[in-house]
């Protein structure tokens, strides 16, 4: 499964899921409103074995999909697993899971039913169908999904990166002036590692603190390491992969909770990653410097949301 990584240098960054503990006293439960928490945190995926899809060679704990996520378990013995997932906004989603490994996998596609299949590689590239199932899906807050880790954003409480974000500024920071610094941050650290984007191979996942302690990284590990930050300061991301017109693209649609979702918030445009202008908060000139930034919105075609 290619990855979305070769795209030549520069500041390559994405925003998706983030891990905010479901533990911990929230200040409110609008579902109209992310959460929040009477401190940072970093949110935990958990898989209790409530209600569970499948057996062997691989089980699907759908215990907190309220929570926006399910856990994959692929079995000790068994070989390499593919889980699709396709939901109310019609993308179909691939997973791949190896053996003993296990994945959390958000329900990206918004609230209602997802259709699953399971395959269990046979040789190569071919799968066989294992089981398929159907599950309704409804959130405790529709911004969960953008606020936990999952298999391509994959980090914990003690995740480096989350830990750094959670320290590197005060913790009442303005969502708007967080994402400015993270931004900044990440995109003076880490510089674009050609040999790696020339020799990595399909199905690449990024290591978070691996690209924060080293400096050096592909797009993908831009993308990763900045939703983390991010998502460890509560604030919601989706991390768009997709087409300007028939040009790869991609960008980042970030929640601000005085403004909503801004679209288009972060984008790589073929040769580097830029950020919407931070005073957009302004007010009296929001509309004319958002529209200048993302120009016409009909242009973008998404593929994926991680």
């Amino acid at each position: 499964m290619k990855q979305f990584p070769l795209i030549r240098p520069l500041f390559l960054f994405i925003f998706i899921l983030l891990f905010i503990s479901g533990c911990g006293s929230s200040r409110g439960n609008d579902s109209k409103e992310p959460p929040v928490f009477s401190s940072l945190q970093v949110l935990v995926p958990e898989a209790d074995g409530r209600e569970v899809l499948g057996a062997f060679p691989v089980t699907l704990d759908i215990s907190n999909k309220e929570q926006g996520y399910m856990t994959a378990q692929a079995d000790a013995s068994a070989a390499r697993i593919n889980v699709q997932m396709t939901g109310p906004d019609g993308i179909v989603y691939s997973y791949f899971i190896d053996s003993s490994e296990s994945a959390v996998i958000p329900f990206t596609g918004g609230e209602g039913s997802y259709q699953i299949l399971c395959y269990q590689q046979i040789n190569g590239d071919m799968f066989a169908a294992v089981f398929s199932d159907t599950v309704e899906v409804t959130f405790d807050n529709i911004f969960l999904p953008f606020l936990y880790p999952n298999q391509y954003v994959n980090f914990t409480p003690e995740t480096e990166a989350c830990v750094l974000a959670q320290t590197m500024m005060p913790e009442d920071t303005r969502d708007i002036e967080a994402l400015k610094i993270i931004y900044d941050y990440v995109t003076s650290h880490v510089t674009y590692d050609e040999e790696k984007a020339q020799t990595v191979e399909a199905g690449y996942l990024p290591d978070i603190d691996e690209t924060l302690s080293t400096g050096k990284g592909i797009c993908f590990d831009y993308a990763a390491l900045t939703t983390a930050m991010l998502r460890a300061r509560g604030i919601p991301c989706k991390l768009q992969i997709g087409y300007t017109s028939d040009i790869k693209h991609a960008w980042i649609d970030v929640y601000i909770r005085s403004k909503g979702w801004i679209n288009q918030a972060i984008s790589f445009d073929g040769e580097s990653w830029g950020l919407l202008d931070p005073t957009f908060e302004s007010n009296a000139e929001d509309a004319e410097a958002i529209q200048s930034y993302i120009g016409d919105g009909d242009n973008y075609t998404t593929q994926f949301t991680r």
